[in-house]
């Protein structure tokens, strides 16, 4: 059996192809390295340093025949698909064509799993949402990954090709950097501030709440989403509501930070809160998250130590 996964150099694709490894399955790794960290690298698959965007894409996919496909592959800044939308719209949507073309010209795919994201979608007035409920993407990062959501639908509509949308809360864990990966980066920041005992800032006073999931989660609901005859849309999520002021205050137990937050103004649209229901993900995958928070946490706050203490040594 073989794999591709773009991305796999990042933070969750380097965890996915992790799993897969251990299955013995023969991973094929796509990466510009523009996110991703030769580091997280494992040293037992095939890596091609490429962006999804490359025109060389389909010829690397006809060669390597893979089985399945696991996209994780993007432009990860809210921030920046803002500031940049021709930037973020190169990567994230022309980018997920290129690899969709590439996954039918090869005829070997027999499902592709896809990241997605739910905290960038749903409006923030829904108590929990699910994914029949309307979106609402407000930047145009959700846009692109709204639009591969469409762009799977068709290619398994026209061409045949089946997939599974993750649509992921907000991940969190180790190999997680600075940068962060959407509203789940401050747990990264916050981490590594704290263990240099920095104070970091809070907007809203911290009140505002987000749906976070570890990273050894959501890499289980990649691999049952593999082998599911599942097709389709699927949030992965806690369905669990924890404040910014609640992660800090454990983080700062854990690092055993003594000082108190700075705080500031909020930001214009900042969402105020984000919850996502994950009962189909129950049904459909028979998944469930096994991680709670305090656990997961104490485990990114070793993981953030030891990295500090590499880099202390110049390792």
């Amino acid at each position: 059996m073989v794999a591709v996964v773009t991305g796999g150099a990042g933070f969750i694709g380097s965890h996915i192809v992790d799993e897969l490894v251990k299955r013995r399955i023969k991973v094929h790794v796509i990466d510009d390295l523009s996110n991703g960290y030769k580091e997280n690298l494992n040293p037992n698959v095939t890596f091609h340093q490429m962006s999804i965007t490359s025109p060389k894409l389909r010829a690397l996919f006809e060669r390597v025949k893979p089985d399945y496909v696991f996209h994780l592959a993007a432009q990860i800044s809210v921030r920046r698909s803002i500031q940049k939308p021709m930037t973020d719209a190169k990567t994230n949507i022309l980018g997920a064509i290129n690899l969709l073309e590439a996954c039918r010209r090869a005829g070997s795919v027999k499902k592709i799993i896809a990241a997605s994201s739910g905290g960038v979608m749903y409006s923030s007035a829904l108590k929990k949402a699910h994914e029949e409920h309307p979106i609402y993407p407000e930047s145009p990062y959700g846009i692109a990954k709204r639009s591969l959501e469409l762009y799977l639908e068709h290619y398994f509509a026209v061409f045949g090709i089946p997939y599974v949308a993750l649509r992921f809360s907000n991940v969190y864990g180790p190999r997680q950097r600075m940068m962060g990966t959407g509203e789940g980066g401050v747990v990264a920041v916050f981490a590594q501030m704290l263990l240099q005992e920095q104070a970091p800032f809070l907007t809203w006073r911290g009140k505002q709440t987000r749906d976070y999931v570890y990273v050894d989660d959501v890499v289980r609901s990649a691999l049952l989403a593999m082998k599911s005859p599942f097709v389709g849309i699927v949030n992965i999520s806690t369905c669990e509501e924890i404040s910014v002021h609640r992660i800090f205050d454990l983080l700062a137990k854990f690092t055993g930070f003594k000082g108190k937050p700075n705080y500031k103004p909020e930001v214009p649209g900042e969402k105020k809160r984000t919850c996502m229901e994950n009962r189909l993900a129950r049904k459909e995958l028979g998944w469930i998250p096994r991680v709670g928070i305090e656990e997961g946490l104490r485990k990114t706050v070793e993981f953030h130590r030891r990295e500090l203490k590499r880099k202390e040594h110049g390792l």
